[in-house]
């Protein structure tokens, strides 16, 4: 038997319904803050990611699915979708439209990673990234989205939102050599991927998870001591405004994201339960510009759609979706009417109708109904048919009415 791909998963059934009300509160919140979709291609350039997200990351050096294409071109199967967004707003020209441009997306991304609880080789995510707007406002607005779908999904007090600037590049310059002469000493006895770190980009060290490496960063300089008197600015700026939209979070310095692009405010929602970075985001004033269009500011953030499926499945209990109502027949005739004359009209009505397609027994069609849930059954034997008249039945309270056998008497009284 062929299997699927280790890291995938095939999503159905009561999952399938969780994706779909995720799915419908991105698209419902997004409309209210006048965000507009984007799709772009599951695949690009090599070079678009190399660039944009930094060869020394993990995702570039380590993780990304790449190819030659028939062509000979280097192709990559995307990582993450930011830079594709940007590669997006360069080309197409979206830099003469109105600022701030805001777009959201959701799509499948693709990394080669070991394996653990809700991390794939491929997994979804849902992002928004807003271009032309260097106000703290934007961060704020980008933050406040996040937390708007964790609070109408019902798992907002179950995540910890952490917050941290990681400066301007000044800043950082200043913060890398603080850091490189407190890890002089101690480097040697860190992780490979560390040392390897030390000399190309010191601040991914803070991102290592290796067990040997975690009493050295226990004691690492924070980026927060180093920010110049903008950036500081900033960073109280957005603090106030998050205090007073009531949006908790805590600060944490060793917030730096995995990827090259950010500057400024950087931010990860956290499930201490899961043990879980459900997503985060940041500021990204250069990655415009990295990619060839002209400097503009921009701020966004991706989130796992995985993720957030076992928060939801951890925490809130998911009714399944069952049929409103069961129409029961035994002959062709009367599957006919029901379909025709019943079924149809309920079903643009928005109701959920199941019938008899495996033209079952009587018996065994009550049995079905009661197996799948069914809120209602109505049986349509000859007798209905010709008097016109039919048994309403409540399948949960056992209650049964006699009503007419049209469609506007069935939804008044169910």
């Amino acid at each position: 038997m062929i299997q699927k791909q280790k890291g995938t998963k095939d999503i159905f059934f009561e999952e399938m319904e969780i994706w779909e009300e995720i799915e419908k509160n991105i698209k419902e919140i997004c409309n209210t803050y006048n965000i507009k979709q984007i799709r772009t291609p599951i695949f690009e350039a090599t070079e678009l990611f190399a660039r944009g997200v930094g060869n020394e990351t993990d995702v570039v050096s380590k993780e990304m699915y790449t190819f030659l294409d028939k062509g000979g071109r280097s192709i990559t199967l995307r990582p993450e979708l930011t830079a594709g967004v940007v590669r997006a707003y360069i080309e197409n020209g979206f830099s003469s439209r109105t600022s701030p441009v805001k777009l959201w997306y959701t799509g499948s991304m693709y990394r080669y990673e070991k394996m653990q609880k809700g991390r794939y080789r491929e997994f979804s995510q849902f992002g928004v990234e807003m271009f032309g707007s260097s106000s703290v406002l934007t961060d704020v607005e980008v933050i406040s989205i996040a937390c708007k779908l964790f609070e109408k999904l019902g798992v907002l007090d179950k995540l910890t939102l952490k917050i941290n600037s990681i400066g301007c590049k000044e800043c950082r310059a200043k913060y890398v050599k603080a850091l490189k002469e407190y890890l002089a000493d101690k480097i040697d006895g860190m992780c490979e991927d560390c040392k390897i770190r030390y000399n190309k980009n010191p601040m991914r060290i803070i991102d290592c998870k290796q067990e040997k490496c975690q009493d050295v960063k226990n004691g690492l300089p924070t980026i927060l001591d180093y920010l110049c008197d903008d950036c500081k600015k900033y960073f109280e700026s957005l603090k106030f405004m998050l205090d007073n939209l009531n949006i908790k979070y805590e600060i944490d310095s060793s917030i730096v994201r995995g990827l090259d692009y950010y500057n400024k405010t950087v931010f990860e929602f956290i499930s201490e339960d899961l043990n879980l970075a459900v997503g985060g985001g940041g500021r990204y004033d250069g990655l415009v510009e990295t990619l060839g269009g002209t400097s503009t500011p921009a701020v966004g953030f991706g989130l796992g759609m995985d993720r957030i499926v076992l928060l939801l499945q951890e925490y809130k209990k998911q009714e399944t979706q069952k049929p409103d109502i069961y129409l029961l027949t035994t002959t062709n005739e009367q599957f006919i009417y029901a379909t025709t004359m019943l079924a149809n009209e309920l079903r643009n009505s928005g109701k959920i109708v199941e019938t008899n397609i495996s033209d079952r027994s009587f018996n065994a069609q009550l049995k079905y109904a009661n197996k799948i849930g069914a809120k209602y059954l109505i049986v349509i034997g000859d007798e209905e048919l010709k008097s016109k008249k039919v048994q309403l039945k409540n399948m949960d309270t056992g209650k049964v009415i006699q009503i007419d056998l049209n469609v506007k008497e069935i939804l008044n009284n169910i």
